[in-house]
């Protein structure tokens, strides 16, 4: 683990139980939660503290972390960006939630509303891969409708690009509304009506987006899904999601993956299972048979002499591909019994029969067609 692992910013080891995890994170919250922390990257340290322990307080979670390790959790890929707005982002493999976590613990957060710009909102979309996208990784191309910056302000809302303190606010962005009870005077603070809590208007209210900065459109976005993915998991798309106030940064794009069923493959963990039909002249003696893997190559298998029915032989490395350690594929061999003999098959059989000390039965079979064959015989005679 490098010096930024989760595990790192919440100050515990790697083999820390929920109880030392949430206790080390309710310290933290409570340290620099930006209501109280006025210290200089406080806000930026205490998202990094919400997102650790949205990972290691989710034990699937936490594995998967683990298993992958931080470089390839938090930096799994990069994204690209077809359409407006201008944005740059970054794309990492994300599970955390939407909302502050501090909120769970502590309840709201302090009742002040922050005045200046707000940030654009987070978006989700949902994506099925299949199995072998999911293994091997892949690159798809989505489009998403968002919110993004009016390209005739820029995002201002204001066809000279200028903003002017609010009139109504002086700026602060908060308006004080005071009520009377039994008890006294209660003051409460909340985003001023004419700005939205921005604490600027524009100068000139731009005609195209009726001075609001923003405008919906559709963009495409080339997402790179890394190998390894699972159902359920998300990958964040930094700066990909609502345009934010005039000055604020974007929000971020949100991807959940469904991974489709495969006909021939089961995931297990990293691992991947498949069967293979042998005869039982195969299992017997032993034998050589091919092999598809879930990338399309065939590999050669040894079948040992004396395999028993839905015995397992492993295949290493060609499970699902991890950046660090790739998964195995387990193979397990089905002894298939043929339903149709020829005749120096079945006397073969039969001279095995009698080599073991059975006897063969009494009704000797030709195979269900051939059964239906001779009935309907006899019942034209």
């Amino acid at each position: 683990m490098g010096p930024d692992s989760y595990y790192d910013i919440l100050g515990v080891s790697r083999d820390a139980n929920d109880a030392e995890i949430k206790k080390a994170y309710r310290n933290l919250a409570r340290k620099y939660h930006p209501d109280v922390c006025k210290e200089p990257g406080a806000e930026e340290k205490f998202k990094k503290i919400n997102e650790a322990y949205s990972v290691l307080s989710d034990e699937q979670k936490r594995a998967q972390y683990d298993n992958m390790g931080h470089e390839a959790y938090s930096s799994a890929s990069k994204g690209s960006y077809a359409g407006g707005g201008g944005y740059s982002g970054g794309f990492s493999a994300d599970f955390s939630g939407f909302g502050d976590i501090f909120e769970t613990f502590f309840g709201g957060g302090g009742g002040r509303q922050r005045a200046g710009p707000r940030p654009g909102a987070d978006l989700l979309m949902k994506m099925r891969i299949t199995l072998e996208e999911a293994a091997l990784g892949t690159e798809k191309e989505v489009g998403v409708d968002h919110v993004e910056p009016c390209p005739e302000c820029d995002g201002s809302g204001s066809e000279t690009k200028k903003t002017t303190t609010c009139p109504t606010c002086g700026g602060s962005g908060q308006m004080r509304q005071v009520s009377q009870s039994i008890f006294g005077n209660f003051v409460r603070m909340m985003p001023c009506t004419a700005c939205g809590g921005r604490g600027r208007v524009p100068e000139t209210r731009c005609k195209a987006c009726g001075g609001t900065g923003h405008r919906r459109a559709r963009q495409t976005v080339k997402v790179r899904i890394p190998p390894g993915v699972d159902t359920g998991m998300r990958l964040r798309m930094e700066g990909y999601g609502d345009a934010g106030d005039y000055g604020a940064p974007p929000g971020d794009l949100y991807i959940e993956i469904s991974v489709a069923p495969h006909r021939s493959f089961t995931r297990r963990g990293d691992d991947l299972e498949t069967t293979v039909d042998v005869t039982p002249a195969q299992a017997a003696l032993g034998s050589e048979v091919e092999v598809r893997t879930i990338d399309g190559r065939t590999v050669v298998l040894d079948i040992p002499a004396g395999v028993q029915h839905n015995t397992g032989l492993k295949i290493p490395g060609e499970g699902v591909r991890w950046q660090t350690r790739p998964g195995d594929m387990l193979v397990r061999v089905h002894i298939v019994v043929p339903d149709r003999l020829t005749e120096e098959e079945r006397e073969l059989y039969a001279r095995l029969l009698e080599i073991e000390g059975h006897k063969p039965s009494a009704k000797k079979g030709k195979g269900f067609f051939q059964d239906v064959v001779d009935k309907v015989k006899e019942s034209v005679k």
